[in-house]
């Protein structure tokens, strides 16, 4: 380990000119941290395909595959938002108590300066780890509208919620400005800013949409079309949760 962590200078806030400067050079002796942060990113990706195929698993054939292609365009969108304006609106450095600024409009300024999560990982990594947590709340979240409604009406949805329920709840929680941060409060593994605002997201989603399509003694008597989808699914969704123990002990 280095023996001083990284610091944040506010003149360079992109961490420096890669042209001019080596900006991985602070982050010698540490580099198994973000390594490892990104190695844990690809393993929470792996969320999304497996609520698709649990989704899929669950569902009636004729609704397996299009639960699946869903998951694949939730992350899209979610990526878009992230990007567009998501992270800015979770963890810029001068937002307020309650909701970031746009000072990281379009990943403005993300790249190789110590991130606001911690100083021995850069932004952009940083970054890259909490979209993948965005996108898969909001993939539970539309999971709600399961066989009740239509794909694109979901995307939009998932778009608006991420914006103004998840990027606010993650800022009050994760970014050092946030309210419960600073009480301080305790979250594991993202229980609140991913499960509960995801869970009761989905709850409200599924009752707004009413019954699923078709409802009847057809689905009351259904059984999940492919209970081996529903296991693979399964398995990747709890598998991926075991690596995040470390994910947010850095906040």
């Amino acid at each position: 380990m280095a023996e001083t962590a990284p610091v944040y200078n506010a003149s360079e806030p992109s961490g420096g000119n890669p042209l001019l400067v080596n900006v991985n050079s602070q982050y010698a002796g540490v580099e198994f941290n973000y390594t490892y942060l990104i190695f844990c990113g690809f393993i929470v990706w792996l969320i999304i395909p497996g609520i698709g195929l649990l989704y899929g698993g669950l569902a009636r054939r004729k609704s397996g595959l299009s639960l699946l292609f869903q998951s694949f365009l939730v992350a899209a969108i979610t990526t878009f938002q992230w990007i567009f304006w998501g992270y800015s609106l979770a963890f810029s450095r001068t937002g307020n108590a309650f909701i970031g600024d746009l000072s990281n409009f379009g990943l403005r300024n993300v790249s190789a300066a110590p991130s606001v999560g911690s100083a021995v990982i850069p932004e952009i990594v940083f970054c890259l780890y909490e979209l993948v947590f965005c996108t898969c709340t909001v993939m539970i979240v539309v999971g709600g509208g399961f066989e009740r409604g239509r794909i694109l009406p979901s995307l939009i949805f998932g778009f608006f919620w991420a914006t103004i329920v998840y990027c606010p709840i993650a800022n009050w929680t994760w970014n050092p400005n946030g309210w419960l941060y600073q009480l301080p409060s305790l979250d594991f593994a993202g229980g609140g800013p991913v499960h509960i605002s995801s869970g009761w997201a989905a709850l409200a989603y599924a009752m707004i949409l009413g019954k699923r399509t078709e409802h009847g003694e057809t689905v009351r008597k259904g059984k999940p079309h492919n209970t081996t989808l529903v296991f693979l699914g399964t398995v990747l969704i709890q598998y991926a949760p075991s690596r995040l123990d470390y994910s947010h002990t850095h906040h």
